[in-house]
């Protein structure tokens, strides 16, 4: 296993990190991810571990704090091998403050997140998405006094836009501050928006990706090909997926698939496995965050790393899922002498 630095960090985590949004199938969202139990998921973590991944993610959000539950369970006896990712943010119980990344909210999410984990701390905590309406200034300086306690470690955001990432990493340099080191992403072929301006900013502000859902919730797995039936089977059939279906261009995802089956006859990999690799391969990715409902399919993930596609075969791929941006990175392209994109090749 490959292992890499998380941004500004000292902390190396590995180049794949295990999703527990599968443990627990608490809600019908979730159900359609999968419903691990404690039993397999002991198991399932056990084989992570025996191949080296370090860093097992989840959140409070998934199935209601069930995915933290069972993966406290899971890690019973091994938590000095392992780091854990989690997140607030998002809804969670009721009353007025329920949700956001309040004092009031986050205070109470790490304390329960911590009893559900069976943990004393969090290796790297995210906020899961922005919250616009508590102060920014309130939100980091709360963050700050959790790692000064000790029972955070290191911090992270996730699904942030270029200027609330920017703006949270200025305020955290005025004061002082820890500050976020990683920012955990949606990034996959079909969807290349990260590379228009949260990439340059992960490059220069030294900020680690975190890649969430690198098969674009399973359209990259091999399934959906040109001129077939799409399958029932699947996550986003299930209505599962946390991709709007508006966001994948139709021809783009089966052109993207039709080179993909070129380059996995010519490796020897599976399309599932072509696809991850070439995402391990971009600037900024310090790890990605593989999800299994079954040992085979956990397996099936591990072959994506240990090798590495060539540059023709990246730049095929690149053709293939490359979409005009929107303003202002169509403007921005017409002088890359003074807005030169991330170095890919």
């Amino acid at each position: 296993m490959e292992y890499r630095q998380l941004g500004a960090s000292g902390l190396n985590v590995s180049v794949l990190s295990f999703g527990t949004a599968t443990f627990g199938g608490g809600t019908e969202f979730f159900k359609a991810w999968g419903s691990t139990q404690v039993e397999e998921a002991t198991r399932l973590v056990d084989l992570c571990l025996e191949a080296g991944i370090n860093l097992f993610d989840t959140a409070d959000v998934y199935s209601q704090g069930l995915s933290e539950e069972i993966l406290g369970k899971a890690i019973a006896g091994k938590r000095d091998q392992l780091l854990i990712s989690t997140k607030a943010t998002f809804t969670f119980g009721t009353g007025p403050n329920n949700q956001g990344s309040s004092r009031f909210h986050l205070l109470k999410q790490v304390e329960g997140s911590l009893k559900r984990l069976n943990t004393d701390y969090i290796d790297i905590y995210h906020m899961h998405g922005f919250d616009g309406v508590t102060p920014v200034e309130e939100t980091l300086r709360t963050l700050d006094d959790l790692v000064q306690s000790g029972k955070i470690r290191y911090l992270a955001a996730s699904n942030f836009s270029g200027w609330h990432l920017m703006k949270s990493l200025a305020i955290s340099e005025k004061y002082g501050w820890n500050r976020y080191v990683a920012h955990q992403v949606y990034y996959a072929l079909t969807n290349r928006e990260y590379e228009w301006e949260l990439m340059p900013l992960g490059i220069d502000q030294k900020v680690g990706a975190i890649v969430w859902s690198p098969l674009a919730a399973g359209l990259l797995g091999g399934k959906y090909k040109r001129n077939q039936p799409k399958p029932t089977d699947t996550r986003t059939a299930q209505g599962g997926s946390p991709i709007p279906a508006a966001a994948v261009n139709e021809e783009v995802l089966y052109n993207v698939v039709d080179v993909l089956e070129e380059i996995a006859a010519e490796t020897g990999k599976t399309i599932a496995q072509v696809a991850i690799n070439w995402v391990l391969q971009r600037p900024t990715v310090s790890s990605i965050i593989i999800g299994a409902r079954n040992e085979k399919q956990l397996k099936e993930n591990f072959e994506a790393v240990g090798w590495q596609l060539t540059t023709e075969q990246l730049k095929r791929l690149d053709k293939a899922s490359d979409v005009p941006p929107t303003y202002p990175y169509w403007h921005q392209r017409q002088n890359l002498t003074l807005n030169p994109p991330p170095t890919f090749y």
